[in-house]
């Protein structure tokens, strides 16, 4: 599929997965599905209620000493992780491997369904609740569903009257990041669209 290479046939094994979608290993309590049987190990610490790791700054816990320690560059602004192709840096591993499949164009999550490719597993996963019709995420106030939680916490803001995103200029605040991005070219005099006339 891809052409990387492993020193020992059942971590090829466990790779492959990777391209089929496939998740083989399911937690008994929640049923949420893992393509590796350690992943699903390191999940099943959230049912047992144990977090002995505290945060020294802001007193968080967790269940894994590496989660402290990835949490904790929070607080530094610690990005140990950068790009050979653009330098662009990042805090966790896993966000610069994402990152650059945006330089190699590669896409190696697939759809079993319409056969589109994703180059990230929970974008792959969003996707297929297009076929399912499924809308997990519903809204406690008003039973709106969605299929993203990024969706429905967007919406929760209607009913809030949140206004997370502020202007550093002039402090006027927006429910959206999109809506604060329009808003600065104000500030910075670019006018964007032009008349083809």
């Amino acid at each position: 599929m891809c052409n990387k290479t492993f020193s020992q046939r059942s971590t090829l094994k466990t790779h492959k997965l990777i391209h089929s979608g496939e998740w083989p290993y399911s937690c008994n309590v929640c049923n949420k599905s893992f393509s590796h049987k350690s992943t699903l190990k390191t999940h099943k610490l959230m049912h047992n209620g144990e977090r002995p790791y505290f945060c020294d700054v802001c007193s968080k816990s967790f269940s894994l000493h590496s989660n402290l320690k990835r949490h904790r560059r929070i607080h530094t602004g610690e990005h140990p992780f950068s790009c050979d192709v653009c330098n662009k840096t990042f805090s966790q591993h896993s966000t610069l491997k994402t990152h650059k499949l945006v330089h190699s164009g590669e896409r190696p999550y697939s759809c079993s369904v319409c056969n589109k490719s994703f180059s990230q597993r929970g974008i792959l996963k969003t996707h297929k609740l297009v076929h399912t019709g499924e809308r997990p995420y519903s809204c406690d106030v008003c039973n709106k569903s969605f299929s993203q939680h990024t969706n429905l916490k967007r919406h929760r803001r209607i009913h809030s009257g949140e206004h997370p995103y502020s202007c550093d200029l002039c402090n006027k605040s927006f429910s959206e990041r999109s809506g604060l991005r329009k808003h600065e070219h104000i500030h910075g005099g670019e006018r964007l669209y032009s008349c083809n006339m």
